[in-house]
């Protein structure tokens, strides 16, 4: 899945919540829905594009405050907020800052592959991705903290 497929879908789901989505829940559930319908490629594709975005925000300036499940859950939501949204964090860091704030959280779209893999297939989800969103991870992103 291309950049441009995975952040189509993002604005898809954004536009079809029947009104604000904080926590990202009624995003998550129209991703697992449109992915659910096939083909696995889809759900791995959205999988691995999902991980290198939350990946490329694991950065000692966005999350050196916040605990590893805060980090990781803020940054979701960044991403759940769309392209410009994570663009504009990406290129300042400042920007982060009220998502961090403000708990805004939108953990559920860390499930969206699993979900839609075992709707489509009936079975577990046991696929590793090319990047690791997992709180400090990216180890250039935080550096050696001199």
């Amino acid at each position: 899945m291309d950049e441009n497929t995975f952040w189509r879908l993002v604005d898809e789901g954004r536009a079809a919540a029947p009104g604000p989505d904080p926590d990202g829940d009624h995003l998550a559930g129209y991703l697992v829905e449109r992915l659910s319908g096939g083909p696995v490629a889809d759900v791995a594709g959205f999988a691995e594009r999902l991980s290198e975005f939350l990946y490329r925000l694991d950065r000692r300036e966005y999350g050196e405050e916040l605990s590893s499940d805060a980090f990781l859950y803020t940054r979701a939501a960044v991403v759940a907020d769309g392209r410009e949204a994570y663009e504009d964090v990406l290129a300042d860091p400042v920007l982060f800052v009220p998502y961090a704030e403000e708990l805004i959280w939108a953990e559920s779209l860390l499930y969206v592959p699993d979900r839609a893999y075992a709707r489509l297939t009936g079975e577990e989800w046991r696929r590793e991705t090319r990047y690791s969103y997992e709180s400090y991870s990216n180890r250039e992103g935080w550096g050696s903290g001199d």
